[in-house]
């Protein structure tokens, strides 16, 4: 007998209209910030923003498919998407380094960043685990050393590519998905400790790692070499005042902070739009993240529930880190604004998986 087909409601609006409002934001912003250096690089002022428009029409595309497929079924395909993200995990060493960096696979004018799908598989493959395990996730050993296990291992992949900071976030949403499982919160908190130890350790054995420590912690006393990205973000930011220079305007973004359009395009947008602009993109996220909670609290079941708990957290997670290195309030790594930062791979997947998000609150809807 054939099964009647899921009835969906209401997308939840509010939520909707807080993703569009990011990806246009980020449009616009990418080219205000990469004009000028497109214009020198490329010769041409428009060069990422095509770019970034054709990655925000391929993620809408993608959205709007997976926001109206049932994400149960996401469960069958689960293993596929596991092997397909570790062959391009090892993929990214045939090809030569970006910066000392190997992150990329490149097919000729394109690129993908498979660390930018890696996140998002775990969130899956962990969501699916905990509702398999039931109560044997309260369990440490056949509970959460399993889940840390696997993380661990494509974490440990992320690190081999030099991108300590994803491979953290992939560690902090696994460890947030176990306790809204049902995870005991002494097991979190000895978790958390051992992450910490391993992010030390991960810092210690890389010299610029250790660099970007010291230009964190007083980025004056060598402004020109460790703590030029630092002191040029807060030139940037302090240069904004209350509402900014204007959009177009930065002068920072004139070769003082190495590709604006990347990971600091916020103090760009500082800058530019001031402390309103940027309060304006901290309220949106903060919006998200009351949807993203909402969703995961009315879920009809554990794995919805843990879905939404798990992409609203990578977004999140990312979105803080990122403000945080920008406003000097921790050490500089190469995390991405969501849905802001210049990045295709990292902007078309994000939407697809906010999809996920959204048809988890269709559900609830029905």
């Amino acid at each position: 007998m054939k099964k009647p087909k899921m009835k969906l409601g209401e997308v939840d609006f509010i939520l909707f209209a807080t993703i569009l409002m990011l990806v246009t934001v980020g449009v616009v912003m990418v080219y205000s910030a990469s004009s000028y250096f497109a214009a020198f690089r490329y010769e041409d002022p428009e060069y990422f923003l095509w770019r970034q428009l054709f990655a925000a029409c391929v993620g809408m595309v993608a959205m709007f498919f997976t926001l109206n497929t049932d994400y149960h079924k996401l469960k069958k395909y689960t293993r596929i998407l596991i092997i397909f993200t570790f062959i391009a995990l090892c993929l990214v060493f045939v090809f030569p380094p970006v910066n000392g960096a190997q992150r990329w696979i490149k097919l000729g004018p394109l690129s993908f960043q498979p660390s930018e799908l890696t996140k998002y598989v775990v969130v899956l493959y962990v969501a699916k685990s905990i509702e398999a395990k039931g109560e044997r996730i309260k369990l440490f050993i056949k509970g959460v050393i399993p889940h840390l296990a696997f993380a661990g291992f494509f974490a440990g992949m992320v690190i081999l590519e030099k991108n300590l900071s994803i491979a953290t976030v992939i560690m902090l949403v696994t460890v947030a998905m176990l306790f809204i499982g049902g995870t005991k919160f002494s097991y979190i908190a000895e978790m958390g400790l051992g992450l910490l130890g391993l992010v030390g350790l991960a810092i210690w054995f890389e010299p610029y790692r250790m660099k970007r420590i010291t230009g964190f912690l007083d980025p004056w006393s060598d402004s020109q070499v460790t703590g030029y990205q630092l002191v040029q973000s807060l030139l940037a930011l302090g240069s904004g005042g209350l509402t900014g220079v204007g959009i177009g305007q930065s002068r920072q973004k004139c070769f003082y902070i190495p590709e604006p359009h990347n990971d600091f395009i916020f103090s760009v947008i500082g800058e530019e739009l001031g402390f309103i602009g940027c309060m304006f993109i901290v309220v949106l996220f903060i919006i998200f993240l009351w949807r993203g909670i909402m969703a995961a609290s009315k879920a009809k079941d554990v794995y919805g529930a843990l879905l939404a708990t798990g992409i609203t957290a990578v977004v999140i997670l990312q979105s803080l880190i990122n403000i945080a290195v920008v406003t000097g309030s921790m050490p500089v790594t190469g995390v991405p604004l969501p849905f802001i930062s210049y990045g295709g791979t990292s902007l078309s997947i994000n939407m697809m998986f906010v999809g996920i998000l959204l048809n988890i609150t269709r559900q609830n809807n029905s």
